[in-house]
């Protein structure tokens, strides 16, 4: 990870700003070079803000809205991550139903799995990632069995330390990626980006982020309260 390249902004608020600014940008280009987008959302705390920064005037007709992971909860749940797209970005857009491709944490963990795999695109142009004080991203958590996984492109996944079960894209997907972006705020995880971006190691899971065959560009968007 320490050949990608990072962007540090003030604060959070810059942050989030800056990086709603840079997926419009990329959104309008790809759509004018290929007629559509293909973008997976993270959960999580810190993009909160940056989609309720989202330009509703994007051309959302021809932009798809895939997750990186859901907690198995129904999608009106406090700790769904659909409900939290939901309510910061997709109740003010004009977006197709059919473009937007959430997890069904209410069903069975593995069906889930199974049908998310098979309605996934070839390729995503975009994928934002949060990394957690543990070195996790998406739901590939240290330890889970979904971190080794090289076949598949979505799993189920227990979390142990969460004592809940997770779907998650997998390595595979995410190194297929066009582009992958992190998002992190917050000087409790400056100590594990410092690892993460100099380390490759299964037990931090963020740093296997292009570590095999390799998205064409990860990037490290952050705040100078986790940069420093």
């Amino acid at each position: 990870m320490s050949a990608a390249r990072a962007f540090v902004h003030a604060d959070a608020e810059a942050l989030a700003q800056a990086a709603a600014r840079e997926v419009e940008r990329a959104a309008r280009e790809s759509v004018q070079r290929r007629a559509r987008f293909e973008l997976a959302l993270s959960g999580g705390s810190t993009p909160q803000r940056m989609y309720q920064l989202l330009d509703a005037a994007l051309p959302w007709s021809k932009i798809h809205l895939w997750f990186g992971d859901e907690r198995c909860v129904p999608p009106d749940h406090a700790d769904s991550n659909y409900r939290m797209v939901r309510e910061t970005l997709l109740e003010r857009i004009a977006i197709p139903a059919a473009n937007v491709h959430r997890m069904r944490g209410e069903d069975e963990p593995a069906v889930a799995a199974r049908a998310y795999e098979r309605e996934l695109v070839e390729r995503l142009d975009l994928v934002l990632l949060g990394m957690g004080p543990d070195g996790h991203t998406a739901s590939l958590f240290p330890g889970t069995t979904a971190v080794g996984e090289r076949t598949r492109r979505c799993v189920e996944n227990w979390v142990e330390a969460k004592q809940s079960w997770r779907i998650t894209l997998t390595l595979p997907v995410l190194d297929a990626a066009r582009r992958v972006m992190f998002v992190v705020a917050g000087m409790e995880k400056r100590a594990m980006l410092a690892r993460v971006r100099t380390e490759r190691d299964a037990s931090l899971p963020a740093s296997l982020i292009g570590a095999t065959s390799g998205a064409d560009t990860v990037e490290w968007w952050l705040d100078r309260a986790v940069a420093q």
